[in-house]
């Protein structure tokens, strides 16, 4: 990336790495089982279950005020608390960003590369189970700005002015597979009509890392989403299509993006809701 004003959000692995000992910062790791974090996770990163802590049962996102304030309670994490998010699995750490800054949380960053480029870089791990101990938190209603709810992408199926983005990779977009399957198993095949599919890796270089600014635009224009379009990402549950929001937003600065944190696990499930192949 070139854009002077990234370190605003994203950080790098030598940042983190002079702010391990900071009482000011909470490193969070998000993953889908402990055993990904428990023996090689970096220094003081407390531990977040994307099963346990981020969803419900029906794969929805658990966006409840009061969940949210526990989790980051138990977390040790302030409302002055800076968070700075990552994982094992590419664009983790924007996904925790969008979330986060629904409930208003100022200071997040994302650490770019994350758990690959950490451990490519040989930088210190640990086995040892952070604990904190429990402190106030008091999240805002949520930011209404930041998503959007599947009556309003219905609308925007063939309007020029916004763009419906599948996030997920090719064989998603194409009903070959699920990547996360609801346990009623009533979830049907395919994408949104007319939406644009661009698979989110796209935009990440082979160490993890963000691609040039220049690269970046380059990558969405070319599939016809411009700074004038109002654009709806949607993946699986919501978590892919938060870190392409993220992308969008703050490192690309398009003025109106919000993410369908629904997605494929909503819309597939809606009985009227139209699905292409």
């Amino acid at each position: 990336m070139t854009s002077k004003t990234d370190l605003r959000v994203v950080v790098d692995t030598q940042w983190l790495g002079d702010r391990l000992d900071d009482p000011s910062v909470r490193i969070v790791e998000v993953e889908m089982t402990p055993a990904l974090y428990k023996d090689a996770h970096i220094p003081g990163a407390v531990f977040w279950n994307i099963m346990a802590d981020l969803l419900l049962p029906d794969l929805r996102q658990n966006l409840d005020v009061n969940h949210i304030e526990r989790l980051l309670s138990r977390s040790g994490i302030t409302n002055e608390t800076t968070v700075v998010a990552y994982g094992s699995y590419p664009g983790i750490g924007s996904w925790i960003f969008w979330l986060l800054k629904l409930f208003g949380h100022a200071d997040v960053r994302v650490l770019n590369g994350g758990h690959q480029k950490w451990m490519a870089e040989g930088r210190p791990v640990s086995s040892k189970f952070s604990t904190f101990a429990p402190v106030e938190y008091r999240a805002k209603p949520l930011d209404m700005n930041l998503r959007v709810l599947a009556d309003e992408v219905k609308t925007a199926i063939d309007r020029p002015d916004q763009v419906l983005l599948d996030v997920r990779t090719l064989q998603e977009y194409q009903g070959e597979y699920f990547l996360m399957k609801p346990p009623e198993g009533i979830e049907r095949a395919g994408h949104i009509p007319g939406a644009t599919h661009l698979e989110h890796i796209l935009t990440l270089n082979e160490d993890g890392t963000f691609k040039a600014i220049s690269e970046l635009q380059k990558l969405f224009t070319s599939r016809g989403m411009t700074p004038d379009k109002e654009i709806f990402p949607y993946c699986a549950i919501g978590g892919r299509s938060a870190y392409i929001w993220f992308v969008l937003k703050y490192l690309l600065g398009y003025p109106n993006v919000r993410n369908y944190d629904g997605s494929w696990n909503e819309w597939s499930r809606l009985p009227n809701a139209l699905i292409e192949k």
